[in-house]
């Protein structure tokens, strides 16, 4: 009979330290983002995904080089370019060669672990970490990515 009397105090008390700590965090301040109103501030080494780096000029830095596509080690970056003419080189100086220009860069971001090695390989720096976190679909399509298709809807 003891033995029961000595459950239901322990129960009694149990009961009581988990009201407390209830009651404790009921009148604290509200640290909860209401996320589709509020938004928060990232920090600056988060990584979403990978983006082009604008210029001033409202292009991008890439020189269609190849390197962030052969270092990705699950092979999902694929970009194309075509080559630009120079223009004729004036009398006694040497032809400049002939530039290429990012026609397109696709992304697969279903497969990607944001390893960072494409970022880290471009010589330019022509590719950066974007600070968007509200990457969000409802198919795999919507995750393949044309990175030089988005930055030209973000300068427009």
């Amino acid at each position: 009979m003891s033995g029961y009397i000595g459950d239901i105090v322990s129960g009694a008390k149990t009961l009581l330290v988990g009201m407390g700590v209830t009651i404790r965090y009921m009148v604290k301040p509200v640290t909860t983002c209401q996320y589709p109103r509020e938004t928060i501030r990232m920090t600056p080494n988060f990584r979403g995904h990978i983006e082009l780096v604008p210029t001033e000029s409202g292009g991008n830095k890439c020189i269609v080089c190849g390197s962030c596509e052969r270092a990705c080690p699950s092979q999902l970056i694929s970009l194309a370019g075509e080559k630009v003419p120079s223009p004729p080189p004036a009398e006694g100086e040497k032809p400049k060669p002939a530039k290429k220009r990012l026609t397109k860069y696709v992304i697969d971001f279903t497969r990607c672990s944001l390893c960072g090695i494409c970022v880290e390989t471009c010589p330019v720096e022509a590719i950066r970490f974007s600070s968007n976190y509200n990457l969000a679909g409802f198919t795999r399509e919507e995750f393949h990515i044309d990175l030089l298709e988005r930055l030209k809807k973000e300068a427009a």
